[in-house]
Formats: structure tokens, C-alpha cells, sequence
């Protein structure tokens, strides 16, 4: 059959592949500094990701979500009994970006 005879061929085309330049820039909705975790992404890590938590930027979260709003951060100098920090959960808006699209960097521009 060719395509002159299957009329649905060009009805629906295939969309190309997403840019992963344009679809790179989010940081994920959840995601762990621990490797243990099943939200642990290292090359999500190694860009740097800046966390805002109720307005105030953080350097010390553990593992966040920005659709549930809570951060982890380590309680103290607290271990459990597998040496594993212990987190406190703080709820509040989290707003979450990439370090290396920050001031300098080189950003996409919509055209």
C-alpha cells in the first residue's frame, strides 16, 4: 500500500526528537543528594541546582519538591544507626533552578 492509497500516513506525523537544550533547562520536580535514593540524578547534581525556599536561597537541602513544596535539610549533627544524617522536612513554596544558567552563563533566547 502506498502513501497515496493510506490516507491517515500524513495525518498524524511523527514529532522530531525533543531538544534536550530546551528541555534541560528545568531542574526535575523531586530530587536527592544521596545516591541510595531512587530520586538521585548525579548528572542533574554535577550542573548545580539552586534551591529558594520560602524566599530565602538554601545551600544546605538534602532532597527537595517543588509540586509537594518541602525541602530536607540535616538536623544538626544527628546520625541514624546507619550513619545516614538525620533530615527534618520544612514545608513552604520551593522554587528550583540550575546553577550553571545563572548571571554569565549562556541562556536560549525565544526567537
Amino acid at each position: 500500500m502506498s502513501d497515496d492509497e493510506n490516507p491517515q500516513a500524513d495525518e498524524h506525523p511523527v514529532p522530531p526528537a525533543a531538544d534536550p537544550e530546551v528541555t534541560g533547562d528545568v531542574p526535575p520536580d523531586r530530587l536527592s543528594v544521596h545516591p541510595a535514593s531512587p530520586f538521585f540524578d548525579g548528572e542533574m547534581l554535577k550542573r548545580g541546582i539552586g534551591i529558594r525556599f520560602k524566599g530565602v536561597q538554601r545551600h544546605n537541602v538534602e532532597e527537595y519538591s517543588v509540586s509537594e513544596g518541602w525541602i530536607r535539610v540535616q538536623a544538626g549533627k544527628a546520625m541514624d544507626r546507619k550513619g545516614q544524617p538525620l533530615t527534618l522536612k520544612l514545608s513552604g513554596p520551593v522554587e528550583a533552578w540550575f546553577e550553571d544558567l545563572a548571571e554569565g552563563a549562556p541562556t536560549l533566547r525565544a526567537d
